[in-house]
């Protein structure tokens, strides 16, 4: 049951530092809530009413911000999702980070927990149904290695629904997010002025404008939200269009010539699985999300291809 927009909480938002993170946080301390922030990267410029502790959400002085502010509800977003990403710490901030997360809520009496997940937990793959539900187990793993940490971490975060029942626990799955602060796995890969595609391909992208993504977090929040939901905004658009409105050259190349030709001539670096991101779609059916918190999208795919656009 929703709490109502008028009650206020004290809301710990992991990974507050981030670009979405900012969003969020300015946004629930507008609404009044007490609004504290995790994160090892500071946060020039935070409201003065956000508390901001600069710690690793996996070592005791995170467990300390819990035990001594007993927050009423988590939004865990301090996950590396960027499919460019391969630090060695990744696999220990995504898996081990969510697993200390999802500990400290248990142990500390938290009423809700959100995991701020993606919807390429889903993979690319030729045999996957074009929509998919929240239902559906991973794919494409094999031959994507990269993303086995952020899913993993998903179903850690979902498997507090039977573990801790106690604990509020939702999953959020949100498609990719462009705007104005340029931040984000798809911002990052139309932000040179060519953009690589596969010779043949043009897969449907699904995103939603940065501050709609904002705005569908509190929505979960404030709807007391449990169980696993996809979020997106306006319908998909094929990746030759997003690639012309944002400003950018296409540069179609054949498939056994990516490889050697990522990260070299002006064009984005990837690792090799990410290329069937390129050849498949990932469309996700968010009626459920919009059935359960009345979230309807603000701004079209245009509003946010030109907010990107005009941000060059």
């Amino acid at each position: 049951a929703a709490r109502g927009v008028g009650a206020s909480m004290k809301v710990l938002i992991t990974g507050i530092s981030g670009k979405l993170g900012r969003l969020v946080g300015k946004r629930l301390d507008a609404l009044g809530h007490t609004v504290i922030g995790i994160d090892r990267r500071p946060w020039a410029g935070a409201p003065e009413r956000v508390q901001m502790f600069q710690v690793d959400i996996r070592k005791r002085p995170a467990e300390d911000v819990f035990r001594t502010e007993r927050p009423d509800a988590v939004i865990h977003m301090a996950t590396v999702t960027h499919l460019t990403h391969k630090s060695p710490d990744r696999y220990r901030i995504n898996l081990q980070g969510t697993r200390a997360i999802v500990e400290n809520c248990h142990r500390y009496e938290v009423k809700q927990m959100l995991f701020v997940g993606r919807h390429t937990y889903y993979g690319a793959a030729a045999d996957s149904p074009l929509y998919h539900t929240e239902d559906e187990p991973p794919m494409a793993l094999n031959s994507f290695p990269e993303l086995a940490d952020l899913v993993a971490a998903d179903l850690y975060a979902g498997s507090a629904l039977w573990r801790y029942p106690e604990v509020n626990t939702c999953v959020l799955r949100l498609c990719y997010t462009l705007g104005g602060s340029k931040h984000g796995t798809l911002a990052n890969f139309i932000r040179g002025p060519r953009v690589p595609t596969v010779l043949g391909f043009d897969p449907l992208f699904h995103f939603m404008h940065e501050n709609d993504a904002g705005d569908a977090i509190v929505a979960a929040l404030d709807k007391n939200l449990r169980g696993v939901f996809n979020v997106s905004g306006p319908p998909p658009m094929l990746l030759s269009d997003v690639i012309r409105d944002a400003g950018r050259q296409n540069v179609p190349v054949p498939e056994v010539l990516m490889n050697i030709t990522l990260g070299r001539f002006g064009l984005p670096r990837l690792p090799t699985g990410a290329v069937d991101h390129l050849k498949f779609p990932i469309v996700i059916d968010s009626a459920a999300f919009k059935k359960a918190t009345g979230f309807q999208h603000a701004y079209e795919e245009a509003e946010a291809l030109s907010a990107y656009r005009k941000s060059d």
